[in-house]
């Protein structure tokens, strides 16, 4: 009988204890990479060992300590392998739990993306879009800026290593231990101690500050807001996300590290169901003040749903046990250090910029009328829906990436990369064309009842047809920068580039908000990605992968080819059936037979080669290579 691979909360199963430090070990050095983007991070698997293949002894390794040369924390996050004990007459069903693992995180994702779409609406219909709107989502910047910072990416990239490193020292040191002296020494309890408490420290002092100097903050996000005041009583109960989101992130990746993964896919069905409850029992006394404290109130529910199993995985403070049975010299390794601070570096300035965008458009647009902001945001958070679908593909399959570069095998990296890139604008392509062709009908659908008028709808659907122009660049940026951060120490390159695509956005917002309001903060929007990702895609071949350009090029521009005439399909039918449902239902059907047709017409290699790569992509995620 084979050996179990996890328990029911996803828990490793027993293993022989060489084959888990080999592993954790493994991890710890880098052998794969998981990066987020904007928005919620699933977990990932590395390459599970085929079955009948079972690992050979480590020679002439004591297995107590790293290989000379081995980083102390890498530059890379490692994403987890669930250690298996070998079969019986062959492999243990490593592959079968992987798609398991891997379903029920997709539909935890996918549950809470759907529950930010209700929490749009439910905002839209209690407080439609105008002046409480506008302050409510200034405030609003706050979490969505310590959201990436602290939970998709930096916390991430910093402590899923710093985790991974102590289970293999973990592992490594328990010989010869009896249990008492072994969780003395325990270098996972160590590095809680280490780094917890001086993180609820650092973050309680930042939300207090934030909080005090609310005015400060409503006066540089939006200097042109007519009355600050209710943005800044909302700035200040959103400023307590800063804590909860720190916990919540510091929770996600040591469980992550833990091999537990439906915990930290959790976070946001627990978020968007904190913002919804209360804002719903709270509107009649509190105005738009309930969404702010609802938010305040997801926050914390993220890091609750994560309580019990980081209790049960990894526990609270030092070991208990005698102050001389743990050497200074190995508390000391236990501590992230400064080097993992200056490698996690070009990462946290790559999501900072690239969430500044955010903060470019409300600067701009709190200067124009009521309901600016609120325009914008709906338009953009209905907009980015088919660049969240097309980056769950480059999501699923970085691991593949990371560990064919760690492997040196440069040719497997290419080949995967180029396939990532040509699926991945088939799907926002496709998805642009409809977004834009049936952009009315679905603001209609989605948001006009209660608060939300016709005009309201007229005017968010025009901007979000501006946006959708800029849908390609997001997507490969988002595609891009994880072949650039799979490398062993991330490079500077994709900061800069997004830098650039910035400095573009603020620079031609600045000018074109002048004459077109929010349709020119829109497309200088769209301008500023878009450069952004056209950096990034010539500069991939010379840094990290040489990849095809021009193919890649040329398959991406035969796929815009399809999307326009998709597009302008949908753009002249969606009008001639006056129930908005019904339009846009049809229009699910009409814009990607016209893609697909197109596509095949104009011989995009993507389209017409699309059952064979679904087939192939479905096969990989069953057998996670």
């Amino acid at each position: 009988m084979p050996a179990p691979v996890v328990g029911s909360a996803g828990h490793p199963g027993k293993v022989p204890e060489r084959h888990s430090v080999r592993v954790a070990a493994r991890a710890a050095r880098g052998s794969a990479g998981l990066s987020g983007g904007r928005g919620p991070t699933a977990g990932g698997a590395g390459r599970a060992r085929p079955a009948g293949e079972h690992a050979a002894p480590d020679r002439g390794r004591s297995g107590r300590g790293r290989r000379r040369g081995d980083p102390a924390v890498p530059a890379v996050p490692a994403v987890p392998v669930v250690p298996v004990e070998p079969a019986a007459g062959g492999g243990a069903p490593l592959g079968r739990f992987l798609a398991k693992a891997a379903a029920v995180t997709a539909g935890l994702t996918a549950a809470g993306s759907l529950l930010g779409l209700v929490r749009d609406q439910t905002i839209a219909h209690l407080f439609g879009a105008g002046h409480a709107s506008d302050a409510f989502l200034i405030a609003w910047t706050l979490p969505e800026m310590a959201s990436t910072l602290l939970i998709e990416d930096a916390m991430a990239l910093l402590m899923v290593p710093a985790f991974s490193h102590a289970l293999a020292r973990r592992a490594a040191g328990r010989a010869g231990l009896t249990r008492s002296e072994a969780r003395a020494q325990d270098p996972v309890r160590l590095l809680v101690g280490a780094t917890l408490p001086r993180l609820l420290v650092l973050l309680a002092v930042v939300a207090s500050v934030l909080a005090v100097a609310a005015p400060a903050v409503v006066s540089v996000l939006a200097p042109g807001l007519p009355d600050p005041g209710l943005a800044v009583e909302c700035t200040r109960l959103t400023a307590l996300t800063v804590l909860s989101f720190g916990v919540a992130g510091y929770f996600s990746a040591a469980l992550r590290a833990h091999r537990s993964f439906v915990p930290p896919a959790a976070i946001y069905v627990s978020y968007n169901i904190g913002i919804i409850a209360t804002m719903v029992a709270l509107h009649t006394l509190w105005g738009v003040r309930a969404a702010a404290a609802g938010v305040a109130v997801g926050g914390l529910l993220m890091a609750l749903v994560q309580l019990p199993a980081f209790i049960r995985n990894v526990g609270f403070g030092r070991p208990r046990a005698k102050r001389v049975t743990a050497p200074r010299s190995q508390r000391d390794r236990d501590r992230p250090t400064l080097i993992a601070f200056g490698v996690i570096a070009p990462v946290v300035l790559f999501a900072v910029f690239r969430q500044s965008q955010v903060l470019v458009e409300r600067f701009l647009a709190a200067s124009l009328p009521a309901g600016a902001i609120s325009h914008l945001n709906y338009a953009q958070k209905v907009a980015q829906m088919p660049m969240v679908l097309s980056l769950m593909i480059c999501t699923v399959t970085f691991p593949v990436v990371a560990q064919a570069m760690a492997g040196g095998e440069r040719e497997k990296a290419r080949r995967r990369v180029e396939r990532d890139l040509a699926l991945a604008s088939l799907a926002v392509l496709m998805g642009t064309a409809l977004v834009i062709g049936y952009a009315p009908q679905i603001i209609q659908v989605l948001f006009e009842r209660g608060a939300f008028t016709h005009r309201d709808t007229l005017a968010t659907a025009s901007v979000m047809r501006v946006y959708g122009l800029g849908l390609l660049g997001h997507c490969l940026v988002g595609a891009l920068s994880r072949p650039f951060f799979s490398t062993a120490r991330p490079t500077w390159f994709p900061a800069l580039a997004m830098g650039a695509g910035l400095l573009v956005n603020i620079v031609a917002g600045a000018f074109a908000v002048r004459w077109w309001g929010t349709y020119g903060i829109a497309a200088a929007n769209a301008a500023g990605i878009s450069t952004a990702a056209a950096l990034l895609l010539t500069g991939l071949g010379p840094r990290i992968i040489a990849i095809h350009l021009r193919r890649v090029a040329t398959g991406i521009g035969r796929l815009a080819v399809a999307a326009g005439a998709a597009c302008a399909t949908g753009w002249i039918a969606g009008p001639m059936i006056p129930d908005p449902l019904l339009s846009a239902a049809l229009g699910c059907l009409l814009v990607p037979a016209m893609f697909c047709a197109t596509g095949t017409a104009v011989r995009a290699l993507e389209v017409t080669a699309l059952p064979a790569q679904i087939a192939q992509f479905t096969q990989r995620l069953r057998n996670v290579r």
